[in-house]
């Protein structure tokens, strides 16, 4: 029997750099996305996402570096890489004054889907985004939800591998929203999708990995529970406590080696402190945390809570580090 031959990641980026008049947009970025996964590509406003993502379609060329997408190279083969991939840019600029299906029906005219197949395939799209009712209505007169919706339709309606988002779901109302996080997590496995958000919660239901990148590195790369453990470490919690604070952190370790204080607050009225804890372990400590310190009588306990880091919780972490990292001056050699 022959022998099967892997086909190539969906996305392949190596080495990339943009720069614009000596300033460094993306710096030296290299990332893997397979077939079919859904990924987040997270940053704060001038991290090179929107920059990175025009490079990937063909819309800005590379200074240096290499980009593939199913194997064929962004750089020098233009036209077939417009054949693998849906791009939905941030504001999307649709034509005012078009119809829905008129507008759907011209790009796929552009997108040269086949004549045969392209009324039925619009029909198909139309219910994907659930534009069926909005059809025959003039896209400058649709509120901002539904044409992003006619954005969505017009990424996916040649299939292609590839899908790109820049901002999907900005300036949606938590309805719209919803409806089209349910959409993009319909393409999981059928087409690769990358999407730029600010909208962390719905990041992190609808990825399956997340990328983050600031000052044009990646910072952090993986799903969000690994992010969670690289990052903040395996548990965390929070403590409500007064009493002997300087020797707290002895006590903790004698419950837990790997348990540190990572912040606090100031002492409220009453003299209690919030200090925010992680831990290593996976499986709760509470109760041996709570023995150990009801027992002392250098403490008094007012509460105990085991948190749950959210993406945003991560995606704060990861970019202070980075920034943290460039600002900590280096040390003179000897």
């Amino acid at each position: 029997m022959p022998e099967e031959v892997t086909p190539p990641p969906a996305i392949e980026v190596q080495n990339l750099v943009k720069t614009y008049a000596g300033v460094t947009a993306v710096n030296d970025l290299s990332f893997t996305v397979k077939r079919g996964e859904i990924i987040g590509f997270l940053g704060p406003n001038g991290a090179g996402k929107s920059t990175t993502m025009r490079i990937l379609t063909g819309f800005l060329p590379a200074t240096s570096g290499v980009v593939n997408l199913c194997g064929v190279p962004v750089a020098t083969e233009p036209e077939a890489i417009k054949h693998l991939i849906g791009y939905m840019p941030e504001n999307n600029p649709l034509p005012e004054d078009m119809r829905v299906s008129e507008y759907l029906h011209y790009r796929g005219r552009l997108k040269e889907v086949p004549r045969r197949k392209l009324s039925d395939r619009i029909e198909e799209v139309l219910e994907l985004c659930d534009l069926k009712h909005v059809r025959h209505r003039i896209i400058g007169k649709l509120s901002k939800g539904f044409r992003q919706r006619v954005g969505i339709a017009e990424a996916v309606l040649a299939e292609p591998p590839v899908i790109i988002m820049d901002e999907p779901t900005i300036g949606l109302d938590p309805h719209q929203i919803l409806i089209v996080r349910d959409l993009i997590a319909s393409l999981r496995g059928r087409m690769t999708v990358l999407i730029s958000s600010h909208i962390l919660p719905e990041i992190e239901v609808t990825c399956d990995r997340v990328i983050i990148i600031n000052q044009g590195r990646i910072v952090a790369s993986g799903t969000p529970n690994e992010l969670r453990r690289e990052i903040l470490g395996h548990s965390a919690y929070k403590l409500e406590l007064a009493g002997e604070i300087s020797v707290l952190s002895a006590v903790l370790a004698q419950v837990e080696p790997t348990l540190v204080i990572t912040s606090h607050d100031e002492p409220d009225a009453t003299g209690f402190r919030t200090f925010h804890l992680t831990t290593e372990r996976d499986d709760p400590i509470g109760e041996q945390l709570v023995s150990a310190l009801s027992n002392d009588t250098r403490f008094r306990l007012r509460g105990l809570a085991r948190e749950h880091p959210t993406l945003e919780d991560v995606f704060l972490a990861a970019t202070r580090r980075s920034w943290d990292m460039v600002d900590t001056p280096s040390k003179p050699s000897t």
